[in-house]
């Protein structure tokens, strides 16, 4: 199975910057992808970046040229640096991995258990 533990969540006044960070961990064969998703109050679960092993990424618009995602080479751990934070990013942010575990016979999604980010004055 594959673990993910995500850390760098709090509060945050606007316009100020946090820096979230997910690790994988378990017997893992392969990792297709890594990302991060956000649900706040009343709304769905929507992505927020990932990226591939190819190393290309992916932003939703309202994080565009703010958010910036990232890994290090062994795929095992992603980043999620916010910046120029504003009220309606605060949700409850959630790591996410396309990983193929051993023993396993294809890819599967894993969630972490979800970081409060809050953005306010």
């Amino acid at each position: 199975q594959v673990q993910l533990v995500e850390s760098g969540g709090g509060l945050v006044q606007p316009g100020g910057s946090l820096r979230l960070s997910c690790v994988a961990s378990g017997t893992i064969f392969d990792i297709n992808a890594m990302g991060w998703y956000r649900q706040a109050p009343g709304k769905q679960r929507e992505l927020v970046a990932n990226i591939r092993s190819g190393g290309s990424t992916n932003y939703a618009d309202s994080v565009k040229g703010r958010f910036t995602i990232s890994g290090n080479n062994a795929k095992t751990t992603v980043y999620l640096q916010m910046n120029s934070l504003k009220a309606e990013d605060t949700a409850v942010y959630y790591c996410y991995s396309k990983a193929w575990a051993r023993g396993s016979t294809s890819y599967s999604d894993y969630w972490g258990q979800g970081t409060q980010v809050t953005v306010s004055s």
